[in-house]
């Protein structure tokens, strides 16, 4: 070995003292590393504050290790050798966990590992007791609006109702104005007014209206013949009131509501005429006889009496009582309202004197009573609110009284047999 100058003399260990491990064995001790440069010799000897590593203990041939004798200061150059090849291993070792443990605390996004959150306790769900169902309340029916409240009737002009009737009209069907009829009804100077609100049939017609609900100012009234009354077709009015009796014929044409009053029809002759003085169908086959066409009092004459001779017709009611008077015809018929008002009213002398007198009533044709109807259109969705109306009038006395006070008579005449 060479020495440098200066440098004191390392005194050589006897071989025996360290003997030399064999290749193998150093292999097996650990793994194989790269070799490192030998540190001087030298620097370990003149600096005592350096630490000199242990050298690994060589496995015998037995697998236990030699006895050493270590020697203070000094190191072999073989021993020098496998120390730093045990260093750099411990230090790959430590270098690996700390790489490893660097790669774990990257993977937990770098921050401390915090201890699992305690999950809050779960409450545990308590069933409720079980209640009777309970029935769930029925709904309140949904209230019908009122079809015959004034304001929901089916009238021709809103606010208004509409009422027609002949022209001239008569008594006691509608009585006479004080001081004259207002236009458009005619005056002969025992004709009636409508608007009066006087006579049954006016008195019957104002009655009607207020059970509806429209005061007396709401009623307009407007001139309607007969024959149109109850022909097929619109109407421009409401209803009708015109001593129109209900016939099946008729309730074809248009809509008849339930009566407003029971009647029957009456033959009327003149006081000098023989006809005057007969006291039963029979005695009535001979003569000749007239009605207004179109009406129930023509259907009786054909029905229940069936003169001989032919029944002579006429437009209306006002041509047939004339033809009465020029000894035309020897009898009429009609209504008994209307009879009387002939007798009393109609055919009389300069002084009214009655000159015709009522010969009796005809019992209705086939036991059917005989009776007034409002007339409208037909299919009207007026017809059974006008029915509703006169229901009630019935039930309180209404339409009795209105017909004790305008029709007295009707209780006076005999039935003809």
């Amino acid at each position: 070995m060479s020495e440098e100058p200066g440098a004191a003399p390392l005194p050589e260990t006897p071989s025996e003292a360290v003997p030399a491990a064999p290749a193998e064995a150093a292999t097996e001790a650990a793994p194989e590393a790269a070799p490192a440069p030998d540190a001087p010799a030298e620097i370990a000897a003149s600096d005592p504050t350096t630490a000199t590593p242990a050298p690994a203990e060589p496995v015998g041939a037995a697998g236990t290790p030699p006895p050493t004798t270590p020697v203070s200061g000094t190191t072999t150059a073989a021993g020098g050798g496998g120390g730093n090849r045990t260093l750099l291993v411990v230090s790959a070792v430590i270098l690996v966990g700390v790489i490893a443990a660097a790669a774990l605390w990257l993977s937990q996004g770098g921050a401390s590992p915090s201890p699992s959150p305690t999950p809050e306790p779960t409450a545990v769900a308590t069933e409720a007791p079980t209640e009777a169902p309970t029935e769930a309340p029925t709904p309140e029916p949904t209230p019908t609006p009122n079809a015959c409240a004034p304001e929901n009737l089916p009238v021709l002009a809103a606010g208004t109702l509409t009422i027609g009737t002949d022209n001239p009209a008569y008594p006691p069907y509608f009585a006479i104005r004080e001081g004259g009829n207002s236009p458009p009804w005619e005056d002969l100077g025992f004709t009636g007014d409508p608007t009066t609100g006087e006579g049954f049939e006016s008195a019957v017609a104002y009655a009607v209206a207020k059970q509806l609900g429209f005061a007396d100012t709401q009623v307009s009234w407007v001139v309607v013949p007969f024959a149109n009354a109850i022909a097929p077709g619109p109407k421009q009015y409401d209803f009708v009131i015109n001593q129109v009796s209900f016939s099946t014929e008729r309730a074809a044409a248009v809509d008849l509501t339930d009566g407003y009053y029971d009647l029957n029809q009456a033959v009327v002759a003149l006081k000098d005429n023989p006809a005057a003085g007969a006291k039963s169908i029979a005695d009535l086959k001979s003569y000749r006889f007239g009605a207004q066409t179109g009406t129930t009092s023509y259907t009786a004459i054909e029905t229940v009496i069936n003169p001989d001779p032919e029944t002579q017709v006429f437009n209306d009611n006002a041509s047939a009582v004339q033809a009465l008077q020029s000894k035309l015809i020897d009898a009429l018929v009609v209504d008994l309202p209307t009879a009387d008002f002939v007798t009393r009213v109609q055919v009389v002398d300069a002084d009214f004197n009655p000159l015709a007198t009522i010969v009796g009533q005809l019992a209705p044709a086939g036991g059917v009573q005989e009776y007034f109807s409002l007339a409208l259109n037909k299919d009207s969705a007026l017809t059974s609110c006008l029915n509703e109306a006169l229901a009630a009038l019935r039930e309180d006395g209404t339409l009795d009284k209105l017909a004790s006070t305008w029709l007295p008579f009707q209780e006076d005449v005999p039935v003809l047999p």
